[in-house]
């Protein structure tokens, strides 16, 4: 790595790319290195800068990823699972840390990250801020605290625009309970109550999905039992804290060795 981390944005039009590249051009560790979009983009071709509507960068977007890598320490990476899938190939090759915050992932995609991790250090989490991380833990630790007379729900809610449901945080957060209590998610897994339902199945671990105007990230984990309830609970008000977690990931993965990593790494908490 150069004595400044060159980092690529992906998906630079969007909001959280946006929110990326300033947050990369501000921290006097890192500097904008390229700037990706989709092909057939119309910012492809133009100065970055002047695309987001300000003064120019010399950072010209491009549609051609690998090209961009060429010149890079770090790729961040808020896309599409399909296009991550693509990019952790491209960044395990050219030696570029490949950080991802894309939600919406299945199996088989995390699978096809994985199977590049030998060669490539990857940093990928459902949320990238450290309040988040912490009520990860928290959740794990509370879990693994009370037992089934505790009802366990997930509710988390984002903006209007959002396209995955439940989130990349709330699958975390359900983790973690999963996990503080010694049961596999898919199996005690709660997403859809509509109708006649019966009674709540003892054990389960239920989510709920909020979409609605501007909401940035809003997630609430409840231990609800005859008597009482424990509600914890994270509120991003500002999307530069997943943009500050990314960068700092960024960073914290040069000379790190091949392999799969997690925010709870890069933060100690692993």
């Amino acid at each position: 790595m150069s004595e400044s981390c060159a980092i690529v944005v992906m998906g630079v039009s969007g909001r959280m790319g946006r929110m990326l590249v300033q947050t990369v051009q501000d921290n006097p560790k890192t500097h904008l290195s390229g700037a990706v979009e989709r092909p057939g983009h119309d910012w492809i071709g133009r100065d970055l800068g002047e695309a987001m509507g300000g003064a120019a960068t010399g950072v010209v977007v491009t549609g051609d990823a690998a090209a961009a890598l060429d010149r890079a320490d770090a790729v961040i990476d808020f896309t599409a699972p399909a296009a991550t899938v693509a990019l952790a190939q491209l960044a395990a090759d050219k030696g570029v840390v490949h950080v991802i915050g894309t939600t919406g992932m299945t199996e088989a995609d995390i699978a096809a990250v994985d199977a590049v991790t030998d060669r490539g250090v990857v940093v990928r989490a459902g949320n990238m801020s450290l309040g988040v991380n912490l009520l990860v833990q928290l959740t794990r630790q509370v879990a693994a605290a009370l037992d089934e007379d505790y009802d366990i729900e997930v509710v988390e809610g984002h903006h209007r625009h959002k396209v995955d449901a439940p989130s990349g945080t709330a699958l975390m957060l359900g983790q973690a309970a999963a996990d503080g209590r010694g049961v596999d998610l898919e199996q005690a897994s709660d997403r859809g109550r509509d109708g006649i339902t019966g009674p709540r199945e003892r054990g389960k671990i239920g989510f709920h999905a909020i979409r609605g105007g501007d909401i940035i990230g809003e997630h609430d984990v409840l231990f609800a039992a005859d008597g009482e309830r424990i509600t914890l609970r994270h509120v991003a008000s500002d999307r530069s804290v997943f943009a500050r977690g990314a960068v700092k990931a960024a960073l914290w993965g040069q000379g790190k060795v091949p392999g799969h990593y997690s925010m709870l790494d890069v933060l100690g908490l692993g």
